[in-house]
């Protein structure tokens, strides 16, 4: 069985391009097969870019797939944005999406956070559940050291995919961990960098 979050190489393409809307931009993105969520964006991406406030600074998407949630959030708030994604068939489309939209991206092939030396004011993680509670657990660990001061990290998950733990888990990376949003079982999370854990 294929994973989107490992290199098949000999799946055949079947690219889909689309229309997505989003801050008073139309966007329009291409996907392939062998990657999370062909054909659109899906819905907990979807509710993590429409929820979050405003940002500036720096955004790192982490696991960015296809780079639907970086892209959609840097052209409006005019963000330093990093794409990572440990697959290169999803980086090389999350190359093709910044250029059709006009974004500027870093591209970074990275196993979690092992390509990525920068800090930033947010990273935003859809985290790859099927990939192990192992890797989502190192993605919320790491990310706390790639955070600047007072930089959030914001983290969009299912109940029934383990929303009470990952709750749990970050408050133990962080001290701290607040509920955005949660409603039907979609949660969003948000753990801000401070001097002390609180």
């Amino acid at each position: 069985m294929s994973h989107y979050f490992i290199e098949d190489p000999n799946l055949s393409d079947d690219f889909r391009t689309f229309a997505y809307y989003f801050g008073g931009h139309d966007f329009h993105f291409t996907t392939n097969s062998g990657v999370f969520s062909p054909g659109h964006v899906d819905p907990l991406s979807d509710l993590l870019i429409r929820t979050v406030p405003p940002l500036s600074g720096s955004l790192l998407d982490l696991g960015c797939g296809w780079g639907a949630i970086g892209i959609a959030l840097a052209k409006p708030y005019g963000l330093m944005l990093t794409l990572a994604d440990i697959n290169p068939r999803a980086l090389a489309l999350a190359k093709k999406n910044c250029h059709e939209n006009n974004v500027a991206a870093e591209i970074v092939q990275s196993d979690c956070f092992d390509n990525i030396a920068g800090m930033f004011d947010t990273i935003m993680l859809n985290p790859p559940i099927h990939a192990g509670k192992t890797i989502v657990w190192r993605m919320f660990e790491q990310s706390i050291d790639h955070l600047n001061e007072n930089g959030c990290f914001y983290v969009v998950i299912l109940e029934k995919h383990g929303a009470k733990s990952a709750i749990k888990k970050l408050c133990e990376v962080f001290g701290h961990c607040e509920i955005v949003h949660k409603k039907k079982g979609e949660t969003i999370l948000c753990c801000k960098k401070t001097n002390e854990k609180t």
